[in-house]
């Protein structure tokens, strides 16, 4: 079903500032009564909350909690149009495109009765003079410059080496993928792939207990894969390295010395249903310093006409909140030309064309061989690495090829010196 121009608007103005800049050229008068009221029903949340960006949640609670007589008909038809409005992607030029031009129309009405006000002199030559010079500041408005040109980006040498080598960011614990991609920065999106059961987990809870003694903020796991008590007991072995007989023997104090390594910065959400409202809506809360998705294509809320466009859209929605928010560390299946290969490239990545590939910033492939004498040994592929790196990077090493021990009694990766 086409999206309505009153839907993207609505979407729009979510957002405060785009809000208070367009909501006087806003009229909705639409044979969608339902529609009014969604409408009445964000101003009046915009207005009783100022400053903060509201969340479709927040919007549908206080529909309900100011229409609290509606019939069953009408409570579906806005629930439908709640729905429809959360599926809306349209790129950001496109809707400030839009919302300009009904302001432009109310500006241009307003403009012309003052014209006819002058000409049948009801209103003195100068007012037009002055509601013209008001319209012309309005469409030129300094916070919408401004925020246009925060995008420029920096040329101060200085400012670009902090920016990209001397930003610790968040470091491996694994050698070797310091010295191939160096740290994670906010912006970086990448991806890790394997086979079921050939570490996935397991590199995350080592890599990211590590990464977490870094951390100046949260960790967000968004975990839909295996059952979110085990991933945790992996964390707390990953972090101290320890097996679990150990981990049982001296429960208090191992999960002391668990909290005090990692700052309690990890938060393991366990939901095999999570969606991308659920997402935005706790990384705008907590502000993270790091998210992970396992796995990152069960997430829901998107659509296209074939699977490899949905995970594209997934895998660009990703990229999008590393942008906004942190880095991000996806995990996803190799495909079955995969099983038994050591080195594991983009060509085996499931359910992908390009789609996936193209949104990451680094791809790393974990492969494993079916050889005999091979079950504790992993090969790590760096197939693909846009990242800068940083001061313990090797540049050739950016498309590294490393041997590395997987330690399952002890959630941990080990290097292989070479």
């Amino acid at each position: 079903m086409t999206n309505i121009p009153e839907l993207v608007i609505l979407k729009y103005i979510l957002i405060y500032n785009n809000y208070i800049k367009y909501n006087k050229y806003i009229n909705i008068n639409s044979e969608l009564k339902e529609l009014e009221k969604v409408f009445r029903s964000l101003r009046v949340l915009h207005e009783r909350y100022p400053g903060t960006d509201k969340t479709l949640d927040e919007l549908e609670a206080m529909v309900w909690a100011s229409y609290p007589h509606m019939r069953l008909p009408e409570k579906e038809a806005i629930s439908d149009l709640l729905g429809r409005i959360e599926e809306i992607e349209v790129r950001d030029a496109v809707v400030l495109d839009l919302v300009t031009s009904i302001q432009r129309r109310s500006d241009a009405t307003a403009l012309a009765r003052k014209a006819v006000d002058a000409v049948e002199g009801r209103s003195p030559w100068d007012e037009l003079v002055q509601a013209a010079n008001d319209i012309v500041v309005s469409s030129n408005d300094g916070n919408y410059i401004d925020r246009i040109k925060s995008r420029f980006v920096t040329d101060d040498i200085d400012e670009l080496e902090n920016l990209v080598v001397n930003t610790p960011g968040l470091p491996w614990r694994l050698r070797c993928l310091n010295r191939s991609l160096g740290p994670l920065r906010l912006g970086d999106f990448g991806f890790v792939f394997a086979r079921p059961e050939r570490g996935k987990t397991t590199f995350l809870a080592d890599q990211v207990t590590y990464m977490a003694e870094h951390a100046t903020g949260p960790i967000l796991w968004f975990n839909n894969e295996e059952q979110g008590y085990k991933v945790r007991i992996r964390t707390i072995q990953a972090s101290l390295g320890i097996a679990l007989d150990e981990l049982w023997a001296k429960k208090k104090d191992n999960i002391k010395k668990y909290y005090d390594k990692t700052k309690r910065n990890i938060n393991i959400i366990d939901d095999a249903d999570t969606s991308r409202r659920d997402v935005e809506a706790l990384v705008a809360e907590m502000k993270p310093s790091l998210i992970i998705f396992d796995q990152i294509d069960k997430i829901r809320g998107f659509d296209a006409d074939r699977p490899d466009l949905v995970y594209g859209k997934i895998y660009q929605w990703a990229r999008e909140l590393a942008k906004k928010w942190c880095p991000i560390i996806g995990v996803c299946q190799s495909d079955g030309t995969g099983e038994g290969v050591k080195w594991l490239t983009m060509a085996h990545v499931a359910e992908a064309k390009t789609s996936k590939q193209a949104e990451a910033d680094w791809i790393v492939g974990i492969g494993a061989s079916n050889e005999e004498n091979m079950d504790f040994i992993r090969h790590l592929n760096i197939s693909k690495n846009k990242l800068l790196g940083g001061q313990d990077s090797d540049p050739n090493e950016r498309h590294g090829r490393y041997h590395v021990f997987i330690k399952p009694d002890i959630a941990r990766y080990e290097d292989i010196e070479e």
